[in-house]
Parts: structure tokens; sequence; C-alpha cells
């Protein structure tokens, strides 16, 4: 290899560097050993195997983790799980039915405002919504100030409040405050101020006034030749459109409102003109209701045995079912009889639900639905 001369300067000079480096090393590596040498006779001799060092030397043995790792620390699952809470939020769905979704979220001092916070539209919050199927129920933006004591919540909204597109907008956000507040022990009634100041009604008509409790859930719209102080409201629970929430309806009856009657009543369906979905099979009809110890047992006609059919073997049915009659005092559980005989719906399909919607629940669901469909298509 031929080299100019400015190139055989420069590798002359690197070969000097490189030697030059090399020496180093060897001295350093030379001065440093009876340096550690003379440093491990002064100090305190190293432990046979079969003695025990000192507290003291056992923590100095300890290797510190990085700071990347110690910021994080692995947690096992209890301890993920500790400082969190269950509360209900109440969303709702396309058609605006209100829904209650019970979420676990983080366990801070006024868990009711945080609750009300989730219900606000934010880009987070409709994330979260949107993973249910669901949306959020107040205004953008929109201020809240809370103040419970004595079993009464005041509730102070920001004038964000006052900008809803129409009446059925305003009277969700009211209800679904409501709602979720009265779901505390703590509170009974709630009264509303809108920007500080005591209103009648908001810009659409709704009212606003005085002191509110829990009130019937979606109401179904009655027929306008029956005389409503003769009827008497029930509850019905039937899936939403997407399959994986179930919608609590009121709905007026004629008849005694008790737990022979709803179950006539959810075997019916939802109305005519209503979006959501039948809990039993076509045809199924109810033979008798009795209860026993606490217990309904419920004998349904041979149409019962295709809810099996149903993408989730029939949970989400079964669970409405048994929301339904457990709305009644002294209703503990349910038992299935088809044509008189026992039917076994399978493990914990009939316990009692803690509430009717459970976040994590509906997206698994969602997620089994969606996996199940992708396998069919194949």
């Amino acid at each position: 290899m031929k080299f100019t001369g400015k190139e055989r300067k420069m590798y002359v000079l690197a070969l000097a560097l490189l030697v030059a480096a090399i020496a180093l090393a060897c001295t350093w590596t030379m001065w440093e050993r009876p340096s550690s040498q003379t440093s491990q006779s002064a100090g305190t001799p190293t432990p046979a195997p079969s003695e025990t060092p000192a507290p003291e030397e056992t923590l100095l043995l300890v290797e510190t983790p990085a700071p990347e790792e110690s910021a994080a620390p692995a947690q096992s699952a209890s301890e993920a799980e500790a400082g969190m809470v269950n509360t209900v939020v109440y969303y709702q769905d396309n058609y605006g039915y209100l829904v209650p979704v019970m979420c676990r979220v983080p366990a801070e001092d006024g868990i009711a405002k945080a609750t009300l916070s989730r219900m606000v539209k934010s880009t987070a919050n409709d994330m979260q919504a949107a993973r249910l199927g669901l949306r959020t129920v107040l205004p953008e933006n929109i201020s809240i100030d809370l103040d419970i004591a004595g079993g009464l919540a005041r509730i102070d909204l920001g004038e964000e409040a006052l900008s809803l597109p129409d009446a059925a907008a305003e009277s969700n956000m009211i209800t679904a405050i409501v709602q979720a507040l009265t779901e505390f022990p703590t509170v009974e009634k709630v009264e509303f101020l809108i920007d500080g100041q005591q209103m009648e009604t908001l810009p659409h008509g709704t009212d606003v006034s005085g002191q509110f409790t829990r009130a019937d859930l979606n109401p179904e719209m009655a027929s306008a030749d029956i005389a409503l102080e003769d009827a008497r409201p029930v509850t019905l629970y039937f899936p939403g459109e997407a399959g994986s929430v179930l919608v609590p309806v009121t709905r007026m009856v004629y008849s005694e409102p008790d737990i022979a009657t709803a179950v006539v009543e959810l075997c019916k369906g939802p109305s005519g003109a209503s979006p959501l979905e039948s809990v039993l099979p076509a045809g199924c009809g109810v033979i008798d209701v009795r209860v026993e110890d606490g217990v309904a047992k419920i004998n349904f006609t041979g149409e019962f045995i295709r809810l099996a059919e149903n993408s989730d073997g029939g949970r989400l049915a079964l669970k409405a079912l048994v929301l339904t009659c457990t709305q009644f005092e002294g209703i503990e559980g349910v038992e299935i009889y088809v044509d008189g005989e026992a039917y076994d719906p399978g493990a914990d399909t009939l316990a009692l639900p803690a509430c009717a919607n459970v976040a994590e629940d509906i997206v698994d669901h969602y997620l089994q639905t969606q996996s199940s469909l992708i396998f069919e298509f194949e």
C-alpha cells in the first residue's frame, strides 16, 4: 500500500497514539494492584463462608436498582388493586338511553365529584365511553362544584349547562347527575345551581328547581288512552344495540307490580319502537312464578332453551332476568325450570350482579364478540 506524504504523517500519528494508550493502561494496572491489596489488608477481613456478615455489611452488598427501575417497581396483583374503588358512572347510548356502568377508579377524597368528572365530555372520557359503546352526558369544559351535607348534595354547574342542544340532552344530564350521586349512601337528595344561581328551568324547559330524588330510569312512552294514575312502574332490563350492555327501562303496568308481572313483561320484550333487544327467545312464555324462601322459581316454556344459542351462551340475558327479579324486596336468588324440569344454565350465570354493567366485563364481551366474528368470517 502506498501513502502520500500527508497520509503517512497521519498514520504515524495514529500509531503513536495507540502505543501511548496501551502503555498508559499497563501502567495504571500495575499501579492499582498494590493499592487495592493494601486497602484489602487494612480493612475488615472477608468473613469465612460459615460466618454471618453484620447487617451493615449485608446492606452494603445490596445492589441499587437503576433510576428507571426504582420509579416503576413491579407490583403484585393485590398491590395493583390497592387504592382502587368501585363507582357507578352514568353514560348514554346512541339512542339516548341512560346506562349505569360500574368502573374502578383511584380512591381519592371527593370520589362523588370524581365520578361526575368522568361523565364530562373530553378526549379521555369519550375514549373510555367509546370502549363501552357509550357516550358521555355532561358538556365539555363544564365546571362542577359539589357540597354534600346531611344527605343533600348541592351541585353548582358552570354556564356550559345552558348550552345543550335540546331538552333530551338537558334531561339526561340532570337525571344522570341525580342517579350517580344517589348511588352514594350519603346522598338522598340533589339540589342544582347554575353558574352560582338558582334557576327554575334550563333553556329548553328542563326543570332544575327544588330538590331531586332518585327516579325511574328510561321511562317508556305510555299509551295516550291509558290513565297513568292507575299504573305502577316496574323496571325491566334489555340488552342495548351493541348487545354488550344492559339498559334499565321503566314500564308502566296496570296489574300488580310484582315479580310475576315483571317476568311476563320481560317476555314481551321491549316496546315496538325501541332499538333494544329482547331478552328471551321468540315464543318463550311463562308457565308460573313461585317464590320460596327468597328464591324466585320461574317455569318457562320449552322455547327458553334456545337462549343458549346466543353468542355469549345467554349469559347477558340471564343477567337481565336476575336483575329484573331481584328488584323486588325479599328476592335473593333465581331458579329456572323449563316445562317443569329444573334447568341448569351454567356456573354463576344466575348470580346476583353488583351492577347492571361492569366496565371490564363489557370490554371483554366486546373483544370476544369481535374475535368470534373474525373467525366466522375466515
